[in-house]
């Protein structure tokens, strides 16, 4: 642990972008691209103005592109926060060559995979609530409320699914009768997801696009699935691949609460600890338990757990009876792996 600067609390920040990106920004010399349109009319002066949607709804990025760029070659037919709305970015994000963006806005579709935003009927979704509470009965997440409404805890397990089975990873609806839909209703358990150190005899696997933790050993083996909130804006909980868990702090002295030197807080606990018995993999990053675990990115850098969890997640790794603070990656034994990209979840409506 030479020469590592550690600081005792959720350090925020983004990842500098890679040098091999093309960073979007408001012009660029990219050849224009003829995009096709809908014939226009003239409408009354005294008429609200709107706009045409494009004949062509996916647009293929090019070498040297932008957003700016492709809104004003698609001349009037979307806005700018309409391509950021509809393909769930924010004007600082990167775009690259040959990826593709949906230029249809407002059409409940996403246009690039075809798949619906809106929700299935609420009979299919209580089917498919069952499953997914059939599938996650050996784990601690709390059963789904099987009322057929597909809201974000839905979507969040939904999400879970799909990486332990081995689908595109996302947070969208499950549509009624398709493929996909029937593959999950087929499963009869979950595999260890692709992104997993496998190779670690425990691991800890983070998933910021689901929003969930996965622990597991081996290649083989998934331990437990708990429901996490990651790093919000401003504060990611920066990717990372198969860092060893290297601190655990106890709080003995405050029941379990330890108080965030840089976002010290009195919500989580009246004797003001706002992370309960963190356990540090990545500078100040930590896993540690909260009183608030929505299914979305809230923390200031790290991942939350509900208390329970974490005190499950400590006793699986043998350390939940040290009572002094501990330095020793041995000691731990867990690697932590986060990957995912809240982002690119594609919620639905």
């Amino acid at each position: 642990m030479g020469g590592l600067t550690v600081l005792s609390a959720c350090s925020g920040g983004s990842d500098a972008a890679s040098s091999d990106t093309t960073a979007v920004s408001s012009s660029s010399t990219a050849p224009v691209t003829t995009i096709a349109s809908s014939p226009t009319t003239s409408a009354p002066a005294a008429a609200p103005t709107t706009t045409t949607p494009p004949a062509i709804c996916v647009v293929t990025v090019q070498p040297g592109d932008s957003l700016g760029a492709i809104v004003a070659r698609l001349d009037g037919a979307i806005t700018l926060q309409e391509l950021l709305d509809e393909n769930r970015m924010v004007e600082t994000d990167i775009i690259h060559p040959d990826d593709q963006l949906d230029v249809c806005a407002g059409n409940d579709i996403d246009d690039v995979t075809g798949a619906s935003r809106l929700p299935p009927a609420p009979a299919a979704v209580r089917a498919q609530q069952r499953k997914l509470n059939e599938l996650f009965a050996p784990y601690v997440i709390a059963d789904l409320a099987v009322d057929g409404d597909s809201g974000p805890l839905t979507r969040q397990m939904l999400c879970a699914a799909r990486m332990g089975l081995g689908l595109p990873v996302n947070t969208s609806h499950l549509p009624e009768g398709s493929e996909e839909e029937a593959t999950i209703f087929a499963a009869t358990s979950l595999s260890v997801p692709d992104g997993a150190a496998t190779w670690a005899s425990r691991w800890i696997l983070i998933d910021t696009t689901c929003q969930v933790i996965f622990t597991g050993e081996g290649e083989d083996r998934i331990v437990q699935v708990f429901p996490t909130s990651t790093g919000e804006p401003g504060y990611e909980t920066h990717t990372v691949r198969a860092l060893p868990a290297y601190r655990f702090d106890p709080a003995v002295e405050n029941g379990g609460w330890h108080d965030s030197a840089n976002f010290p807080s009195a919500v989580d606990n009246p004797q003001n600890g706002n992370m309960y018995k963190p356990l540090y993999f990545n500078g100040g990053q930590a896993i540690h338990g909260a009183g608030y675990i929505p299914p979305f990115p809230r923390s200031k850098g790290c991942a939350r757990t509900f208390p329970y969890h974490q005190d499950l997640l400590l006793q699986w790794l043998g350390i939940d009876d040290l009572t002094e603070p501990v330095w020793n990656e041995r000691v731990i034994n867990a690697t932590v792996t986060v990957q995912g990209d809240f982002r690119d979840a594609i919620p639905g409506a």
